[in-house]
């Protein structure tokens, strides 16, 4: 592989999206007005606005962007951090124009943010904070069922995006499909099971899918499936917790360190998640975990020897001054650009495989699709088919069962019942939908020798969809 590092530099967020997506401009050949045209930003909206808390008036400033309406709505999560900024918002508002393009989510890209530190306030004060940044949105159709649809992200979840379907409903209260204005909702409020496991489920997916080539294993330095294989998970939050609960748990995989911004703990022979999850839950500290070793400095613990690395905090934690140092031959960002363009290229020339976060945390939009579809539709998957499929799996299990002497196992007979629920259907669609992205990109990578690496070759994949749309419908 020929990747020249010219020398080391600190790539902003925004400017690290940007350069891996001229990248793959070069391959594909496309035209300089196209390029430009996919690679704009078409708005950003600014918003200042001020909430009466604790006796007094508190301002606070957001944003929403808008990097694409090739297809509408733009979809993208709203974050919630006082380290919020305008180009942040805008590079994973890029990067979600991408994103659904990989995964054929049918979604322009768009992302929001609001600065400020959710645990600085309580719930009540928290609503209404939620509810006029929505309001300040709402009213200039940035939050809209057809138009824009925010969902949760770091600093949110279902709690308040069922606040904005609130505010959303009251503001529009004929809209038979206010419910869809958001995705991330609680199941009493229109969302869809499998929704809070989702970005974590699909990392467990991409990673399942490179495990199925063998040629990609090996091209990383590493044999076998998951089982056994050493994982450092930097980030324990809700991806990185369904992450490391689903690959400890399903696929035998150990998980032998977990970093957080207090430190990071180490069990070489497997962190028990659950007890970490609670431990932290009760001291909000990874301090005093009795299963494992802690270490006060986290930034060491991606160093960590181990067999797959997954950051799953947050961008830029990667960079030029650490990535000689990371021993993981495989990376898989479940994070938006938690490795910057420079250390990109100084871990593919060390032979580093990385699965990029285009696509390796798309789980959350596409079961923000799947949601966003149930709320239009006005109908929970699985209510049509389910029975009609339990019996007819009934009555060709009690055909076979006259032919079998000892019968059926109770537990397989049982199983093999069972008709798909709501929560069967969305798990089977993100697998279908992961395993589909990952040989697309390998074909596009295979098809061009020049392509380095598989998040070049998932830009290409993207860009090429988003063009092929934009050569329809641009006037």
């Amino acid at each position: 592989m020929n990747i020249q590092v010219k020398k080391p530099i600190t790539s902003g967020f925004l400017e690290s999206v940007n350069l891996m997506y001229d990248r793959a401009i070069e391959l594909l050949e496309l035209p300089e007005d196209v390029a430009l045209a996919i690679r704009n930003c078409n708005s950003t909206y600014e918003v200042q606005f001020s909430v009466r808390l604790r006796g007094k008036l508190h301002s606070f400033k957001g944003y929403r962007s808008v990097h694409s309406e090739h297809m509408e709505p733009a979809k993208g999560g709203i974050r919630y951090s006082i380290e919020v900024h305008k180009e942040e918002v805008e590079a994973l508002a890029a990067l979600m124009s991408y994103k659904c393009a990989l995964v054929e989510a049918p979604f322009g890209g768009s992302k929001g943010g609001l600065i400020v530190d959710p645990t600085e306030w309580e719930a009540d004060e928290l609503e209404k904070i939620t509810r006029r940044f929505a309001y300040e949105l709402i009213k200039r159709d940035l939050i809209n069922p057809s138009q824009n649809v925010p969902a949760p992200d770091m600093g949110t979840g279902a709690r308040e995006m069922a606040w904005i379907a609130d505010e959303y409903r009251r503001m529009n209260p004929t809209d038979i499909n206010a419910r869809a204005c958001v995705t991330g909702k609680p199941l009493n409020a229109g969302g869809i099971a499998g929704r809070t496991e989702a970005t974590g489920r699909g990392v467990q997916y991409a990673l399942q899918e490179f495990f199925r080539h063998a040629d990609d294993v090996a091209a990383a330095g590493l044999t076998g499936t998951l089982k056994g294989k050493r994982v450092v998970v930097q980030g324990l939050g809700n991806v990185g917790y369904h992450a490391a609960k689903f690959l400890s748990e399903e696929d035998g995989a150990k998980i032998v360190g977990v970093l957080e911004r207090d430190g990071a703990v180490f069990n070489p022979d497997g962190l028990d998640i659950e007890a970490l999850k609670t431990h932290i839950h009760a001291r909000h500290s990874l301090a005093a975990f009795e299963g494992g070793t802690y270490s006060a400095d986290a930034s060491k613990g991606l160093e960590h020897e181990c067999d797959i690395l997954i950051p799953a905090a947050c961008e830029s934690v990667i960079t030029h001054e650490n990535a000689p140092r990371i021993k993981a031959p495989l990376i898989i960002e479940a994070a938006n650009g938690p490795v910057t363009a420079d250390a990109n290229d100084m871990l593919l020339e060390r032979g580093v495989t990385i699965i990029p976060d285009l696509y390796a945390n798309a789980g959350g939009v596409t079961v923000s699709y799947f949601e966003w579809a149930k709320n239009i539709s006005h109908m929970r998957f699985g209510r049509m088919q389910r029975r009609q499929e339990e019996g007819r799996s009934r009555a060709f299990l009690q055909q076979l069962e006259t032919l079998l002497p000892n019968g059926l196992d109770a537990g397989l007979k049982e199983k093999l019942e069972c008709g798909a629920g709501e929560v069967d259907l969305v798990r089977s669609g993100l697998d279908d939908t992961m395993r589909a992205a990952y040989v697309a990109m390998r074909e596009v990578r295979a098809a061009h020798p020049n392509c380095p690496d598989l998040r070049t070759a998932a830009y290409m994949v993207a860009v090429r969809r988003i063009a092929s749309v934009l050569d329809l419908y641009t006037m």
